[in-house]
């Protein structure tokens, strides 16, 4: 995700007390308690601002969010700060190559007192799930995910079994490390609204981490790190309305069209956005307007999501991957190609 010339307006000034607003919740109170978690998370995580925003956007799309990036970027502790700022209900799942779909969607069990068996639910009875290293499972378990991603529901025994509202899939994933895992896939990565990479700190930030350790930080306990709900359901839902209400124009939803189909003609790519991609960045492009306080989306909303959006829906020839072409750059020379709209 790249910087918005609109970041500005996503930072909440001090005097405001989302936690306060009382039902029902108004767009502007939605809009404030959601940028007052960005606060709360950055009392624990340092320089990881794309990654914020693209979890709050997630949130207001009802979307998944996939997180890329080396062992100690704190994306497992990105997750459970934002769970951490929110009153909602929140599980982690370590997945590892022995995890079976019953322990994800929950089993029958035999109940001596009624003499039948009941629906035990597991851990994706939540709304929030945090699914940390999601590609060491094997695709059997992953098969459970995806019914849940997609249909927010899961099956046991034939029987369907509705998912809390809200429902989000966090899910954390290692680029470096493919031994032992399993590659998500693309039926699968194309259920994620979002994929944001978590790039090292920069030299400053990484000073401040250190200092905060050095000043008694324990990552394990973020209510010492002052961390408290300052969002609720309430205000999701407040946020999503809003977003739905957010206004597109014919020309900048052509744009978004055109941006795929761009994608579809690259020598460079064997696959390219599908319609349900360009939904997904019309989606995207809408709650980002709408956190920076807008009621309608302009090109460079859409320019500002399309790389989280797009970039991990797209698959490279094997010809331009030996040629060490990357998504990005295709990317980037597919919106390049791509008249914006005055």
């Amino acid at each position: 995700m790249t910087d918005s010339p609109h970041a500005d307006a996503w930072r909440p000034s001090g005097s405001e007390n989302p936690a306060s607003a009382t039902n029902p919740v108004s767009a502007e109170g939605a809009r404030a308690a959601l940028l007052a978690v960005r606060a709360e998370v950055a009392k624990a995580v340092v320089g990881q601002d794309a990654a914020v925003a693209g979890l709050l956007v997630a949130l207001l799309c009802r979307g998944h969010i996939l997180l890329e990036g080396v062992p100690g970027v704190a994306k497992t502790l990105l997750v459970r700060a934002l769970a951490a700022s929110l009153d909602i209900e929140t599980r982690r799942v370590q997945f590892t190559p022995d995890l079976m779909p019953g322990d994800l969607t929950g089993s029958l069990v035999f109940d001596a007192r009624e003499s039948d068996f009941t629906f035990r639910p597991g851990p994706v009875f939540t709304n929030l799930m945090l699914a940390d290293e999601i590609n060491r499972t094997p695709p059997k378990t992953q098969s459970a995910m995806l019914e849940a991603m997609e249909e927010r529901q899961v099956s046991v025994d034939g029987h369907p079994h509705p998912l809390p509202n809200p429902f989000m899939v966090a899910a954390t994933q290692n680029p470096v490390e493919y031994e032992g895992t399993y590659p998500l896939p693309e039926a699968q990565l194309d259920r994620f609204l979002l994929k944001v990479v978590l790039p090292l700190p920069g030299r400053d930030d990484e000073v401040q981490v250190l200092r905060r350790h050095a000043n008694g930080f324990d990552p394990r306990d973020l209510a010492a790190a002052g961390i408290r709900p300052v969002a609720s359901v309430a205000d999701l839902d407040a946020g999503v309305a809003a977003v739905r209400a957010v206004s597109i124009s014919d020309e900048v939803a052509a744009y978004i069209v055109d941006i795929a189909r761009a994608t579809r003609v690259s020598p460079s790519l064997a696959l390219g956005v599908s319609p349900r991609g360009a939904t997904a960045l019309m989606a995207t492009s809408r709650a980002w307007a709408w956190l920076a306080g807008r009621t309608f989306v302009t090109p460079d909303d859409v320019k500002a999501l399309a790389h989280a959006t797009l970039a991990h829906r797209l698959s490279l020839r094997p010809e331009a991957e030996l040629e060490g072409v990357g998504v990005s750059a295709v990317l980037d020379s597919a919106l390049g190609s791509v008249p914006v709209p005055r």
